[in-house]
């Protein structure tokens, strides 16, 4: 396209095309506006977009850091298309994009959509980085193995994930008997919030693998700051409580992939669209913070 014409680019941070070429891209985001199997809220189809809309009001430096996240070189993938008649097949569609972006050497970001968005997303983590553990935050645990009718929607994502590899779950405060039974036998992580443990960071260490898959329901922050979610739950995280568990994690592990999701923009002011955007700035940041 012509430089002399003043086009509105609709990348993460506005980033002009030589900054966001996926062939000198470090990282890919991935926008998935899906939320068939939403149970509460419906409107997370509209997040990505929402979240990509605010970043450009977002600076490309971080002062903690002291880094201009853009030299990370970040690409936005086209939308990918929701498969409206099955969510099994739809998790399958979001394996397959991931893994041909990680099949490129990219680390991938999936901006959803529902949290169902993050089976596909961790199974392709888990089979490129197998001694990888996925790192789950979320107010709910996500582990009915069945509900409303199908195995792959919201409710099951963590389940589905855990079956095929090593998970944690972070911010809990909301569940059934049958997930408490499940965390119970299995011996999963969970780290219900609040937590009363100073030290929870420091064991939650011990369960991760080197590399580290994150996911993040943004209904795990209080609803106080993150109103607009599908699901709000109170007495949930602040800010600083997940940026400082996702920098401590950082330092001491190698994120390789994230998802965020259940930003529902209608429902909320649009700090949610913000919050939610500066987010997935951070994450980059952390993930790549070699290439800044």
């Amino acid at each position: 396209m012509p430089n002399d014409i003043p086009w509105i680019n609709r990348n993460f941070l506005a980033l002009s095309d030589t900054d966001s070429s996926l062939d000198t891209a470090s990282a890919v985001l991935l926008p998935v506006p899906y939320d068939s199997t939403e149970s509460s809220i419906v409107g997370a189809r509209n997040g990505p977009n929402a979240i990509i809309q605010s970043s450009s009001e977002l600076e490309d430096y971080d002062i903690e850091l002291d880094a201009d996240i853009s030299n990370i070189g970040i690409y936005t993938s086209p939308y990918l298309e929701p498969h409206m008649g099955s969510p099994e097949l739809m998790a399958q569609r979001v394996q397959m994009a991931v893994e041909y972006y990680l099949g490129m050497g990219k680390t991938v970001g999936v901006l959803g959509g529902e949290h169902s968005v993050s089976i596909g997303s961790a199974r392709a983590h888990q089979k490129y980085y197998p001694d990888s553990t996925v790192l789950y935050l979320d107010a709910h645990a996500d582990l009915r193995n069945e509900y409303m009718g199908t195995k792959w929607g919201h409710a099951s994502g963590a389940r589905r994930i855990h079956e095929q590899g090593n998970l944690v779950l972070v911010g809990v405060r909301s569940l059934c008997h049958e997930e408490r039974l499940y965390i119970d036998s299995n011996d999963i992580k969970c780290v219900f919030w609040p937590s009363d443990d100073p030290t929870y960071m420091d064991n939650i260490l011990e369960y991760l693998g080197e590399h580290v898959y994150l996911s993040v329901d943004l209904d795990v922050f209080d609803p106080s700051i993150m109103s607009a979610v599908g699901n709000p739950e109170p007495g949930g995280m602040n800010w600083q409580d997940v940026t400082n568990l996702i920098k401590y994690i950082s330092d001491n592990r190698k994120i390789v992939g994230f998802d965020v999701s259940e930003l529902s923009p209608d429902h909320g002011p649009l700090s949610c669209s913000y919050t939610a955007s500066k987010l997935v700035y951070k994450i980059l940041a952390y993930a790549c913070r070699d290439k800044c």
